[in-house]
């Protein structure tokens, strides 16, 4: 699908479900649970046992016969966190209890320790004890066999703890994505390196290096490359041998120094499309070959940053078996100020989002060219703006693509 005159573009949905619909998950790998983070689940994970395993005290006190008030009770012994107490209580007796320690038999309640006088080897209970009052029964969190997480879930933080509670040293989840990321133009140099006339830092290699391992991708540093054709050629055939997405900033276009299209096609790259209805990022190309998925993006940093954020991300997520219908909802926002439309072009904005009572307003974040690299700074979504004639007003409901910080 060209981008030539009479050619009607894709629109950012049918881009998106166009890529989607040629990511499909790799294969499966076991990884420890403890290098599992932002992994995602290939198969559902289930309690292997009972979670607590056994009856356990909520707070530090005294284990009891549950009884009436006004009761004095010798203390027999303890029994505490990994190291039960094989002694039984009985009538007239109490043991010293920690949190989480295992409740010792005969024991129907827990007293709390602020709640009793403790004197001469005794403690003495003013109130009344209910049964089960401050116990945690066995399974009361997770029963064993129980679904705790669900095949395409991401390991957070609070998901890990529970992978680790309900038993799983190991998790089953999809190999993490390889990613090459090349940058092509003569006028490129490394960062920090001094720069002649006309030259710039290659802003892109470091941006999209960052952003494709923030998605959860196994990248290399990026390879720059020459505006010529047979170096072109060469790097990429190296990236479609070693990476699941091949990302190539810049060389898209048609111009007589843009080699990346026909490189490509010299490699037996189908192409899925060229040119996108967005604002930036109008001459985006996305083709697969084998499973390789190969986004070709604009060289102007912003418009490397949205067509990355809005077609390799969610790319390299199916990969590791998110499901499409997860990543392409967007949340909804007000616009904070009017937006100038473009008048043929749906436009992607990067916006700060204020959190107002119940209310999200999204506010345009400067000027935002699409080589103004800093009209990302402190961005925190980018908000749809439809084509049309003059500004899109304040107040308006616009959809957000929430961005990794």
């Amino acid at each position: 699908m060209g981008m030539g005159m009479g050619t009607a573009l894709l629109t950012i949905a049918q881009a998106r479900v166009a890529v989607m619909a040629a990511a499909r998950p790799l294969e499966r790998e076991c990884v420890a649970v403890t290098e599992a983070l932002d992994r995602v689940l290939a198969e559902d994970l289930r309690a292997a046992g009972d979670v607590p395993g056994f009856a356990s005290s909520a707070m530090d006190g005294y284990a009891v016969i549950a009884g009436g008030p006004d009761r004095t009770l010798r203390i027999i012994g303890e029994s505490r966190a990994g190291a039960p107490s094989e002694d039984s209580v009985g009538e007239g007796e109490a043991m010293c209890v920690s949190t989480g320690a295992m409740v010792p038999a005969g024991a129907t309640a827990v007293v709390r320790q602020e709640d009793v006088e403790e004197r001469d080897g005794a403690v003495h209970l003013a109130a009344a004890t209910r049964v089960g009052a401050d116990i945690r029964s066995p399974g009361e969190d997770l029963r064993a066999g129980a679904l705790v997480l669900s095949a395409g879930t991401r390991l957070g933080t609070a998901e890990l703890g529970a992978a680790v509670a309900a038993g799983a040293g190991e998790v089953i989840a999809a190999r993490r994505p390889r990613v090459a990321v090349l940058c092509t133009g003569d006028e490129l140099r490394a960062p920090g390196e001094s720069l002649g006339p006309g030259q710039i830092h290659n802003s892109n290699a470091a941006m999209l290096v960052a952003f494709a391992t923030r998605c959860g991708g196994d990248v290399r540093p990026a390879v720059r490359l020459r505006d010529e054709r047979v170096g072109t050629e060469a790097a990429l055939a190296e990236a479609l041998g070693r990476a699941d997405v091949v990302v190539v900033s810049g060389g898209v276009s048609v111009g007589p120094h843009d080699h990346v299209k026909p490189a490509l096609a010299a490699l037996g790259v189908p192409e899925h499309f060229w040119g996108v209805n967005l604002q930036p990022g109008k001459p985006t190309w996305f083709g697969a070959r084998d499973g390789r998925l190969v986004f070709g993006l604009p060289g102007n940093p912003v418009s490397a940053f949205v067509t990355f954020a809005l077609f390799a991300r969610p790319a390299i997520a199916a990969l590791q078996g998110l499901a499409a219908e997860e990543q392409l909802d967007v949340a909804e926002a007000e616009l904070g100020a009017p937006a100038r439309r473009n008048p043929h072009r749906e436009q992607a904005i990067s916006v700060r989002v204020q959190r107002r009572g119940g209310r999200a307003i999204a506010w345009p974040n400067g000027p935002q060219g699409s080589h103004l690299v800093s009209s990302l700074l402190a961005a925190d979504a980018l908000a749809f703006i439809p084509p049309g004639e003059g500004d899109h007003p304040a107040g308006t409901i616009v959809p957000l693509e929430d961005l990794p910080r």
